[in-house]
């Protein structure tokens, strides 16, 4: 059933969604970063509101955007395995939209939400015979996977084949900055030496280079994302358009994608709205990707559906009084597409869910064997320099403690004042015991009414 429209056709907004690829905060100039060279997303903030705290429902992009259209928890929406096709009773915001006078469509890079791009053949036989691959019929344009070349070329054809004066929501996934890094394009590659490096990152000349390759990546993409702009400008859409702007989790180094810390999921969240957001804005308000998807509901008029456990801020966006968020969750599962063996590692399976606050953070590992490496960076100069710097003793303390302690701590408890890189584990303290039950009864809340088949984390 269509969800019961809020407000007149005439005055919704246009919607356009663009997703970076592996992109955690702070790397933005508008975030504090003194040597990224982004200049058109910098303006773009100063022309909006700039989320501080926005986290991704998981630290990985098929769950994370899972979340991002469903209103949903990736585990509620059923998608915690990477390689899953999103089912088709699970309600998306581009469907509701459309069901309600939106026109739609989603281009650029893989989406990820119809399985693997290339499946292998009976993976593929499985797809097609039983009509798993549901995206043609969600939205009313779909481009599943073109180059960077075509990002003006694809918006400008799905703003052509909208029919007349239609609002319109548009969805734009960039490639970059996902591995594997290069610097094609660059003007100016930004140098290593410059570079300041958070304590959960060794500082090796590999790790150093890797950064900085990494952030070459995204100063092509701020380019990228300017020619959007160009095109809503030049068609005269700039005025009746929400344009968000958003990481889809978080960068692949260590402590980051593929992980429930901090890195791996807080993401730069930008969003401009002219006559609606404050230029210039800024919030440090808890925001989770399952909040999208019933914001831009609100926004246009129409009602979220009840099984959306994500929260409007619709409010915020405008200045107005806003409750917020006490609580925000993620989950991590399945990443990749290989087949799981004896020598797995947590890069590719991982079963973990985790709880924050302002100030505490919660996670618990349900899969701690498993030995840690970094999704997708593994192979390359910095992580290899950590490992042969532990293996020499070389590496600090903490940095071997995080990352080569076998098994993991079941539970991790952080104190995200005194400890913003998640290096102290302060679970089991005394001091700490009421706050410790108060997250993993939290937890525990939210894993039950999202029917979560992992155990859970007390009880109680």
């Amino acid at each position: 059933m269509a969800a019961a429209p809020l407000a007149a056709a005439a005055s919704r907004p246009n919607i356009v969604l663009i997703l970076s690829d592996d992109h955690s905060v702070p790397h933005l100039g508008c975030y504090g970063d003194k040597v990224i060279q982004t200049p058109n997303l910098d303006r773009f903030a100063s022309e909006g509101m700039r989320f501080d705290r926005m986290f991704t429902a998981a630290p990985q992009c098929v769950p994370s955007r899972a979340a991002i259209m469903t209103g949903r928890s990736p585990v509620a929406a059923r998608i915690a395995r990477f390689s899953s096709p999103l089912h088709p009773g699970v309600v998306t915001l581009p469907e509701l939209l459309r069901q309600n006078g939106y026109f739609t469509g989603i281009c650029r890079r893989t989406f990820h939400l119809d399985g693997p791009a290339n499946p292998p053949a009976e993976t593929r036989r499985i797809f097609d015979e039983h009509g798993m691959r549901t995206f043609e019929s969600r939205v009313d344009w779909l481009d599943r996977n073109s180059p960077r070349a075509q990002t003006v070329s694809k918006v400008n054809e799905f703003l052509d084949k909208r029919a007349g004066a239609k609002p319109f929501f548009l969805w734009i996934s960039f490639n970059d900055p996902h591995h594997a890094w290069d610097s094609n394009a660059i003007p100016r590659p930004h140098d290593p030496s410059r570079l300041a490096l958070p304590r959960h990152m060794p500082d090796l000349p590999g790790m150093r280079q890797d950064l900085a390759r990494y952030y070459d990546e995204i100063s092509r993409m701020d380019g990228e994302f300017q020619s959007v702009m160009d095109v809503l400008e030049k068609r005269g859409q700039r005025d009746n358009t929400i344009v968000l702007f958003m990481g889809d989790n978080g960068h692949a180094f260590p402590h980051g994608k593929g992980s429930l810390y901090d890195p791996g999921l807080n993401v730069p969240f930008l969003v401009r709205w002219p006559g609606q957001v404050k230029a210039g804005a800024a919030t440090r308000q808890l925001v989770s990707g399952e909040d999208v998807a019933p914001t831009l509901l609100e926004a246009a008029g129409v009602r979220a559906p009840g099984e959306m456990s994500g929260q409007s801020f619709l409010n915020l966006l405008r200045g107005r009084p806003h409750a917020g968020r006490k609580h925000i969750y993620a989950a991590r599962g399945v990443h990749g597409n290989s087949a799981f063996n004896e020598k797995t590692k947590a890069s590719q399976f991982d079963l973990s869910r985790c709880v924050r606050t302002d100030r505490y953070k919660l996670i618990f590992n349900c899969t701690p064997s498993m030995e840690y490496a970094p999704v997708d960076s593994a192979n390359d100069p910095g992580w290899r320099q950590t490992v042969e710097a532990h293996n020499s003793g070389k590496l600090p303390p903490e940095l071997s403690r995080a990352y080569f302690t076998r098994p993991r701590p079941i539970v991790e408890l952080f104190d995200l004042d005194q400890d913003p890189s998640e290096l102290q584990n302060l679970a089991g303290r005394p001091e700490l015991a009421a706050i410790e039950r108060e997250l993993k009864l939290a937890l525990q809340e939210k894993m039950i009414l999202d029917y979560d088949f992992l155990p859970l984390p007390t009880n109680e």
